[in-house]
């Protein structure tokens, strides 16, 4: 997490740099590309301001990216795993199941193997230690989640906030040239609506992936629990 981190981290400085340098060259094209015309927009709204949305982007990403690469590790099949532990069972006893569960990945593997070093306990003795397990499982795959969310909804906040500071800033300016043209008025309002839209574009951006991961948590989270029923049915068969 923290390389992920660290690496966007300096990415998002070395493009923050990339705009300044562009802009104090003073570069200016006819048709500017659809990077330089964003480079562009993002000065024009402020970067001291625009830099805050921009880290807000950088540090969502970064949960977002880290999440996942967990989440795609922890997938595992559990019909193959159920059926593994199944042969074990039947084959080598509680051991060579438990042997199979250290040697798979995923949680649905951790969960088994709580659930099979409890078995000779009872059958519910092993159920508490499935249940307690997939708890701490589940909270690791909820790991993050909640500091993705804080970012979706502070990039809109702080673009709204960048809204009000350039209305304030255009009603200084008519204070002070004592004028309402629309030329004076016009460089504050323009820096009002673009730290606006590009809130709005980093907490959609933020949102598509925190969907995404809310529902790989939800899927891997209904096949722990199918898994879970699975395991407590093979230990009842075997100490049949």
């Amino acid at each position: 997490m923290k390389k992920v981190v660290n690496f966007l981290t300096v990415a998002g400085f070395m493009f923050f740099g990339a705009i300044q340098s562009t802009f104090a060259q003073g570069a200016v094209t006819e048709e500017r590309t659809f990077h330089q015309e964003l480079k562009q927009r993002f000065i024009e709204g402020d970067p001291q301001f625009m830099g805050i949305v921009l880290v807000a982007l950088i540090l969502g990403l970064a949960i977002a990216i880290e999440r996942i690469i967990y989440l795609n590790m922890a997938t595992t099949n559990t019909k193959k795993l159920v059926a593994s532990v199944d042969e074990a069972l039947s084959s080598g006893g509680v051991e060579a199941a438990k042997e199979v569960c250290r040697n798979s990945k995923g949680p649905v593997a951790s969960i088994f193997y709580q659930g099979l070093d409890r078995a000779d306990e009872g059958i519910d003795a092993a159920e508490k230690a499935v249940v307690s397990y997939g708890g701490v499982q589940m909270g690791q795959l909820e790991k993050n989640v909640s500091w993705l969310s804080l970012f979706i909804a502070l990039a809109p906040m702080l673009g709204f906030m960048g809204t009000v500071i350039g209305m304030i800033k255009a009603f200084d300016m008519i204070a002070v040239a004592n004028d309402i043209s629309p030329g004076v008025v016009a460089v504050g309002i323009k820096v009002a609506l673009l730290t606006t839209v590009f809130g709005l574009v980093v907490a959609i951006i933020l949102q598509i992936f925190y969907n995404y991961i809310v529902s790989k948590i939800d899927s891997i989270v209904n096949n722990m629990e199918d898994a879970s029923i699975s395991l407590i049915d093979l230990l009842v068969k075997y100490k049949k």
